[in-house]
């Protein structure tokens, strides 16, 4: 996708290898960092996931400034068809709404350009902020999922399946 996307308050425009170092300082944040983790060289790690052709990466904007990421992937499978999205957001800006505004641009355009019925996400389960802000765009819980993640200390961790059908989405 080499579509830029506009909502309300942020700009959603295909990642590049110019973004890595901003992106590898918000993924360090503590905030993100808890959620997302990675190892010593966050700036491989960037540019690796970058890189990948299964998912679309699309930097997050406000005024020109980078805050964050979002990326989606498609299962193609026609029994199955649906979009899969996640996101972060350098903790500087977090309140603001531009999680928000970049979940319901994205989710709109997965509707309505790429004829997804059905999108997503997985957070943790103990993510509240997260959780809330995926509330606010139409997603609902659909089931935790037990011991589904690794954490940085090395225990299992459960997540929480949300999605959103097209006729769901707000705003």
């Amino acid at each position: 996708m080499r579509t830029t996307l506009r909502g309300a308050l942020v700009t959603l425009r295909p990642a590049t290898a110019d973004d890595v170092p901003e992106l590898a300082r918000i993924r360090a944040t503590p905030e993100v960092r808890r959620w997302w983790r990675g190892g010593d060289d966050l700036a491989a790690e960037v540019a690796d996931e970058l890189a990948d052709p299964d998912a679309e990466r699309l930097v997050i904007q406000r005024a020109g400034a980078t805050v964050g990421l979002i990326q989606w992937s498609a299962e193609e499978d026609p029994d199955y068809r649906h979009a899969s999205i996640d996101i972060f957001i350098d903790p500087a800006v977090h309140g603001l709404g531009l999680g928000t505004d970049a979940l319901r641009t994205l989710a709109r355009h997965l509707v309505d350009a790429h004829g997804h019925h059905r999108l997503s996400i997985d957070p943790a389960a103990d993510n509240a902020a997260a959780i809330a802000c995926y509330r606010k765009v139409g997603f609902r819980g659909v089931g935790v999922m037990r011991r589904y993640e690794r954490g940085a200390d090395g225990t299992w961790h459960d997540g929480l399946l949300m999605d959103l059908l097209a006729e769901e989405l707000t705003g």
